[in-house]
């Protein structure tokens, strides 16, 4: 499943426009990555996209 665990971002549909005004379906998906995140002494690996990712190493989480 393409969601991020910790913001909820997935997928976004919309139409691929062609010169000729043609449309066809296009998704967007988001750029998942696995991390392993240590919670009460326990190791648990999540799928985060990489915009959760940057924000847990700002608030002090994730150690750079």
């Amino acid at each position: 499943m393409q969601k991020c665990e910790i913001t909820g971002k997935g997928k976004q549909f919309g139409s691929n426009v062609s010169f000729s005004q043609r449309h066809t379906k296009k998704v967007w998906k988001p750029n998942l990555q696995k991390k392993t995140l240590v919670v009460d002494g326990k190791k648990v690996t999540m799928k985060l996209s990489t915009q959760a990712i940057r924000t847990l190493k700002k608030k002090g989480v994730i150690a750079a």
